[in-house]
């Protein structure tokens, strides 16, 4: 598409996101200037870049569609960037918007062929390396993150605040609706800050990591120092039948972040939080592994100690200490993958900032 025509329709229309799922494979480059003065830069297909006029200090990352059938937090960048092309929200900071799986979103599926979520940190390239399009994309949005928060060249008197926040919907539902999980900080404090824009964005249940891991917010975290999070705001619904509302917040919060100086929040006390760590991982072995629950268990369910919570092959797994629940179960991942975390309550008073 001549990169005119493509101006043309993107100020006219503002729909990115349709022109990604158009081109799923790839789009070509271009770049071009709102009214406003900020640059818009395309790199690829699901792939776009704003900066303004005036640069802040902030870099900001927002991702969403690592799992193509997660559809509310898409249509919520898709409104926010669609919004932003055509004037009706105005950028404050360096932003950068991240449709994850074009093919996936496409097909209406969590993957194609392999859960890019499970790929960052080069885990694209290990073993039979980049032989499928999960493998090449995870490593394609790794330079990107990279070139965008490369591009602006940090100085100790103009240091540059960076984020990254991953949208996301879980499988199945849940007992606090809404939760993030903080990815392993290599035992530098959890910010205040951070809690604070979650809880505007309605979000007040919290999973602190305690190893690394091969997801996109833990790579953007300990590759760049980024402020990073994967966000679930709900469970996962097909395009079009989500219920908005029950966003409003987060959509709020988001858009604010992009185009104020600062997002409204509140002072932060632990008490309006529920807070857990990872207590264990429980990785499928065989492919006799069964989960002894219904398939609508909600995660963060507790069971009494000694419960029987799974099997593999002779293996049974049961719950260990009081308070131990479960998160992301999904008995259908591949062999060596993360089937369940089982988690506990925890603090973050000894260590935040």
């Amino acid at each position: 598409m001549a990169q005119s025509l493509l101006q043309e329709q993107l100020l006219q229309h503002g729909d990115f996101f349709k022109l990604t799922l158009t081109n799923p494979d790839g789009l070509a480059p271009a770049q071009f200037n709102l009214a406003d003065g900020t640059s818009v830069a395309i790199w690829d297909t699901g792939v776009i870049c704003f900066t303004p006029a005036q640069l802040s200090q902030k870099d900001i990352v927002l991702s969403c569609g690592v799992h193509g059938n997660e559809t509310a937090p898409i249509e919520i960048c898709a409104e926010l960037v669609k919004d932003l092309l055509t004037g009706q929200l105005q950028l404050k900071h360096r932003l950068l918007v991240l449709f994850g799986n074009p093919a996936a979103m496409n097909a209406g599926t969590r993957e194609i062929t392999e859960n890019l979520n499970r790929l960052f940190s080069g885990h694209h390239s290990l073993g039979a390396g980049l032989i499928n399009a999960e493998r090449k994309r995870a490593k394609a949005l790794e330079d990107y993150v990279s070139r965008f928060y490369q591009e602006v060249r940090v100085t100790n008197l103009v240091p540059r605040n960076r984020y990254l926040y991953d949208l996301h919907t879980a499988i199945r539902g849940s007992r606090f609706e809404k939760f993030a999980v903080y990815p392993f900080l290599h035992n530098k404090p959890w910010q205040k800050a951070e809690f604070e824009f979650l809880q505007a964005c309605d979000v007040t249940t919290v999973l602190l990591m305690q190893t690394p891991a091969s997801t996109f917010s833990y790579y953007a975290s300990n590759s760049h120092g980024a402020d990073a999070f994967t966000i679930e705001l709900g469970k996962v619904q097909p395009f079009g039948q989500n219920d908005m509302q029950r966003f409003a917040k987060a959509r709020a919060a988001l858009r604010q972040l992009v185009s104020e100086a600062a997002v409204s929040t509140v002072h932060f006390d632990e008490q309006q939080f529920q807070l857990y760590q990872v207590y264990r991982a429980i990785n499928k072995q065989t492919q006799e592994f069964k989960l002894h629950f219904a398939d609508d268990v909600e995660n963060f369910t507790a069971y009494p100690q000694g419960t029987l919570l799974a099997t593999d092959g002779d293996i049974e797994y049961r719950v260990e200490r009081e308070g131990e629940a479960i998160i992301f179960p999904n008995a259908k991942v591949a062999i060596g993958q993360r089937a369940m975390l089982m988690v506990v309550p925890t603090t973050v008073a000894h260590n935040i900032a």
